[in-house]
């Protein structure tokens, strides 16, 4: 449908505009000839209003053959001859119409159309026609670029949800490996510590299920998770492991995506505790500056004076850091950052992120 059509608002504006234009064009001819003021306008307005339902067909001259479809000569063609055409459509109803008042035989009704008159108004008609097909033109091939922008925005999205689903499935399957291979150790030595642990493994990834189901959720809840990973583990490690959480309170309401900090927590324990032979703590940091979210997770590492103070990027980090710093690209672009840097005694893996708050009080 016509754009015009689509709401009687937009009609009822149309017409007006059409009405103040045959004022226009009374004026004209009272001017330029020697018609009497009320004469032109009887003449003018009705035959401009009348007009006003041919001009709309340029809109569909126009979508039967788009500008990206056509040829030069051939849309020069079309125009022209639709120009013609609608001339002549216009011509008569300027006819038809001072036919029908000369007949009324009056004085105010019908004017006297010269020659010279006809084919002005030919001539206006035509031209009225070729500035809408022009018009139209621009208008429809307007539309189908914003229609392309749309579907590219839309592909994009698809293809991001899509990669992060992607990141997601390869997430799962990574944890559980590692979970297994605990419950595995567990067997030989502690056979109730490793159903204890099998049956702690089930409710995990029944947690976890219900949030990947979520775009966002608050940091408390992610962290939560983390614990409830951190319990599993501790079953495996004992007094090796301990867990150090600060929280800032207005951190605790920001909203992250789902699954973000277990692959650095996990990478903290098969990295910093495992490989130790005395105890470490995992320490886990939360804290909110300005517009921006700061995450860290911390291990302990064995003293190794060639590692000392050295800033890494993520380049070359395993499957699970390589995966956080994917889906923060592709959720937050640039404003997003991931960097790890070690000492003697500490590695640190630490996000920066733009501060989304969620409500206040979310149940764990």
């Amino acid at each position: 449908m016509h754009p015009v059509l689509s709401s009687v608002r937009s009609l009822t504006w149309y017409f007006l505009v059409w009405l103040v234009l045959g004022v226009a064009v009374a004026s004209v001819l009272a001017w330029s000839t020697t018609t009497p003021w009320r004469n032109a306008l009887w003449f003018a307005i009705p035959v401009c209003v009348a007009y006003a339902f041919v001009l709309p067909s340029a809109y569909y001259v126009c979508r039967a053959l788009p500008f990206t479809r056509r040829h030069l000569g051939v849309g020069i063609a079309l125009f022209a001859s639709a120009s013609a055409v609608a001339g002549g459509v216009g011509w008569g109803i300027c006819l038809g119409w001072n036919g029908l008042g000369q007949g009324l035989e009056q004085d105010w009704a019908g004017i006297v159309i010269t020659p010279a008159l006809g084919l002005a108004l030919f001539a206006v008609a035509a031209g009225l026609y070729l500035s809408s097909l022009l018009m139209h033109d621009v208008l429809i091939a307007m539309d189908q670029v914003h229609a392309a922008q749309r579907r590219e925005v839309q592909s994009l999205a698809l293809a991001q949800a899509a990669e992060l689903q992607m990141l997601r499935t390869q997430i799962n399957p990574h944890f559980l490996f590692n979970c297994l291979n605990s419950i595995s150790a567990l067997t030989s030595s502690d056979a109730a510590g490793a159903r204890s642990m099998t049956i702690a493994l089930a409710q995990y990834f029944r947690q976890t299920l219900a949030l990947s189901e979520q775009a966002t959720i608050a940091l408390e809840q992610e962290v939560a998770h983390c614990q409830s990973f951190l319990a599993i583990e501790k079953q495996r490690f004992g007094g090796k492991l301990s867990v150090d959480i600060q929280l800032q309170d207005l951190a605790q309401t920001a909203l992250v995506p789902p699954m973000l900090l277990q692959p650095l927590v996990e990478n903290a324990v098969k990295h910093g505790i495992a490989q130790r032979v005395g105890a470490g703590v995992v320490a886990i940091q939360a804290r909110v500056q300005g517009n921006w979210l700061h995450l860290s997770v911390e291990n302990p590492i064995e003293a190794d004076p060639l590692r000392a103070h050295v800033t890494h990027t993520v380049d070359g980090l395993g499957l699970g850091l390589r995966n956080c710093q994917q889906r923060l690209r592709n959720l937050y672009g640039d404003q997003a950052r991931i960097t790890q840097h070690a000492t003697t005694e500490r590695f640190v893996v630490e996000l920066t992120l733009p501060f989304a708050p969620g409500a206040q009080g979310v149940n764990r």
